[in-house]
């Protein structure tokens, strides 16, 4: 369940911001709150989704990594300080060396599956609004939701939810996706397997994309 953050109050709500807060930082806060509002929203917004969210394609067991054929923008600007602050913002509780890790972990598996680092960042918010620590109902674990046994082939160390891993099976699962149905029904695949019903994920998708390119370059 996601968990909304309480509401300030009334004194705080009604306090005068300080003048000195330069105008560059107000817009940055408020595209952050943003962000993680329509991330907490996300899985509130279609009640007819029948799957919870994290369970990924059956289709790509057995299917070697290769290059994905992802629509990637020479705009792209998101970087590894600008991630982790915005990763740091949805997720409070996360310290300093997950931010890190996680960062990281975002690029080096982008490259090495040739996926945006931008997508790989809003799957990641749909998918467990940057909590490593999430399973779902059905046993999707982890930052990037993926069931244990989508993970056997990769032979990765560590368990289902550890940061590195957990990354690297999510961009091998959507890269092989998009390689074989190209890229909106690549994403989309993610979460309904090779059974599609509908656009409401993809569009959840596209909007964190989106708002993660906008955060980047406020």
């Amino acid at each position: 369940m996601r968990r909304v953050p309480p509401r300030q109050d009334e004194s705080r709500e009604t306090e005068a911001r300080p003048p000195s807060a330069a105008p560059e930082v107000r817009s940055r806060m408020q595209r952050l709150q943003v962000l993680l509002l329509m991330v907490l929203g996300l899985w509130f917004v279609d009640s007819g989704m029948g799957t919870e969210p994290g369970f990924v394609s059956r289709a790509v067991n057995g299917v070697a990594a290769g290059p994905a054929r992802v629509e990637t923008s020479p705009e792209t600007a998101v970087d590894r300080a600008t991630l982790e602050r915005l990763l740091g913002g949805i997720n409070p509780n996360l310290a300093p060396s997950e931010l890190s890790r996680i960062s990281a972990a975002v690029f080096r598996y982008s490259a090495k599956y040739d996926l945006d680092p931008e997508l790989v960042t809003a799957v990641l918010l749909v998918e467990s609004s940057a909590r490593p620590w999430v399973q779902s109902p059905k046993g999707a674990l982890g930052l990037m939701q993926v069931m244990p046994h989508m993970m056997e082939p990769l032979g990765l160390a560590g368990n289902a939810a550890t940061i590195e891993s957990n990354i690297e099976a999510g961009c091998w699962i959507l890269a092989g996706n998009i390689r074989r149905l190209g890229e909106e029904e690549g994403i989309s695949s993610y979460f309904w397997g090779s059974d599609i019903r509908g656009l409401a994920y993809l569009e959840k998708v596209q909007a964190a994309r989106a708002e993660v390119r906008r955060y980047s370059r406020s």
